[in-house]
C-alpha cells in the first residue's frame, strides 16, 4: 500500500523513498520544504484495504464520495466501502475510458457534491485509474477552491504514473490535459491485487508507462525488464511489486526536483507529444493511454536517432525491449501532417516553439527545441 498525508497550505513538496527490511513492503515520503506538509506511504500486495490508514484519513464525521467507473469491478467497490466506518458514503460511476475525462463529467461530479451538499470537511475518493484520478483531483482542486481527496489507483498506469505527483486535468477538444491543476491527493494506496482482474489492454496500456522509466534513466528497471518479460507478462507478484517500486522511485525523484514542471520533470513526457497526438487523432477512442505512449516513446527514440542522439543498436535494443513484453510498436498508420495540429497544442510548445523529450546515448532524457523536423517526419514514414 502507499500512504500519503498532505497539508492544503503546502505549496512545495520533496519526495523521498525508502524500502522497509519487510520484502513485501517499501515506503514512499514525501515532506514539503517549508516542513507544512508531508507524505507517508508504504507499498505492498496485501489482500485487504488497511482500514486503519485510510479511515484515520477520512474522519468518522465527514461525507465521502467515491468516484469511479464502470470498468472497475463492482466487488472491489463493495470492498471499499465495506472497509470505511463513515455512514455517509456515495458512489458516483463515470463511464469507463477517456472520454469521461471532460467538461460534462466534471460538471456531473460538481452537481453531485452541490447535491450532497459537500463542504471542506469532506472527502472525495478517486477510485480507477488514470481517468478517474485525474478528473477527481480536478474536481477537488476547484470545489470550494480545494477539498480533500484520497487516490486509490486500481491500474497498473495510474498506480506507476497519474497517481503520483499532483497533476490533475481534464481533456478539451484542443488537446489532451489541457485544463487542469496541481492539486495533490491527501492520501493513496496502492495494491498489486487490483491487478489481478485488469483487462489485457489496460495492462499493457500500464507497461508502456513503467518501460518509460527504463528509457529515462533508471538502469536497474531497464535490467530487471530485459531479463524479466515472461515474468512481467505473466503479472507475477513479486516482479509487479519490484517494476511498480522501480516507476515510483523514478518519478517521485524527479518531482521532487521539479514540482510544477518547470523543469526537469518535463522529461517524463518521453513519447507523451507523439502520444497524445495520436490520442487526439483518434478521438480518444480505440486506443489506450499507455499504448499511444508507447508508440510515442518509438516515434520519440528514432527521431533520437536521426538526430545523432542514439546509435542504431540502442534504437533496436529499445524497439526488442518494447516488443518483448509483447507492445504494439507499429506507428506506420500516423503521418506527421496526421499529428502537426495536435502537437502544435502540445503542452512543451514555449515562444511558439515545439519542445521534444528526445533520448541520449547514456538513456537519459532531455527537452530540446533544436531538431529538424524532417526527422519527424522520417520517424514517422
Amino acid at each position: 500500500m502507499c500512504i500519503r498525508d498532505r497539508s492544503p497550505s503546502s505549496s512545495s513538496s520533496s519526495y523521498s523513498y525508502s524500502s522497509s527490511s519487510n520484502s513485501s513492503s517499501s515506503l514512499i515520503s514525501n515532506s514539503s520544504a517549508s516542513g507544512n506538509g508531508w507524505y507517508s506511504g508504504a507499498f505492498a500486495m496485501p489482500s485487504n484495504l488497511p482500514k486503519s490508514v485510510l479511515n484515520r484519513n477520512l474522519g468518522k464525521k465527514n461525507k465521502i464520495l467515491i468516484i469511479t467507473d464502470s470498468g472497475v469491478p463492482k466487488k472491489h467497490i463493495k470492498k471499499l466501502k465495506e472497509s470505511i466506518n463513515n455512514k455517509s458514503v456515495h458512489t458516483l460511476v463515470l463511464d469507463n475510458g477517456e472520454k469521461s475525462k471532460s467538461f460534462s463529467s466534471f460538471k456531473k461530479i460538481i452537481d453531485r457534491l452541490f447535491e450532497l451538499k459537500f463542504d471542506r470537511s469532506d472527502v472525495l475518493i478517486a477510485f480507477g485509474g488514470g481517468v478517474v484520478g485525474d478528473i477527481t483531483g480536478f474536481s477537488a482542486s476547484t470545489f470550494l477552491r480545494g477539498i480533500k481527496y484520497i487516490q486509490i489507483p486500481t491500474t497498473l498506469l495510474a498506480q506507476v504514473d497519474s497517481s503520483v505527483g499532483g497533476k490533475t486535468a481534464i481533456n478539451v477538444p484542443q488537446g489532451k490535459n489541457l485544463v487542469g491543476a496541481f492539486y495533490n491527493p491527501s492520501l493513496v494506496l496502492i495494491s498489486t491485487d487490483f491487478l489481478n482482474t485488469l483487462s489485457e489492454s489496460e495492462y499493457k496500456s500500464g507497461l508502456g508507462e513503467v518501460i518509460k522509466y527504463a528509457f529515462i534513466g533508471n538502469k536497474k528497471l531497464k535490467n530487471i525488464i530485459e531479463k524479466n518479460p515472461e515474468k512481467i507478462i505473466k503479472r507475477e507478484g513479486s516482479i509487479l511489486q519490484t517494476i511498480i517500486e522501480e516507476s515510483i522511485k523514478t518519478k517521485s525523484k524527479i518531482v521532487t526536483k521539479d514540482e510544477k514542471e518547470n523543469g526537469i520533470r518535463a522529461i517524463l513526457n518521453f513519447g507523451h507529444t507523439f502520444g497524445h497526438a495520436i490520442e487526439a487523432k483518434n478521438n480518444y477512442k480505440n486506443i489506450t493511454h499507455g499504448a499511444a505512449i508507447t508508440l510515442g516513446m518509438i516515434i520519440a527514440s528514432k527521431v533520437s536517432f536521426f538526430e545523432g542522439h542514439i546509435t542504431k543498436y540502442q534504437l533496436d535494443n529499445i524497439i526488442n525491449m518494447v516488443s518483448s513484453l509483447n507492445l504494439d510498436i507499429s506507428h506506420e498508420k500516423y503521418t506527421y501532417s496526421d499529428l502537426k495540429k495536435f502537437m502544435s497544442t502540445d503542452k512543451k510548445v514555449s515562444d511558439g516553439k515545439l519542445n521534444l523529450i528526445l533520448i541520449n546515448k547514456k538513456f537519459e532524457a532531455f527537452k530540446t527545441a533544436k531538431f529538424n523536423y524532417k526527422n519527424i517526419s522520417k520517424a514517422l514514414s
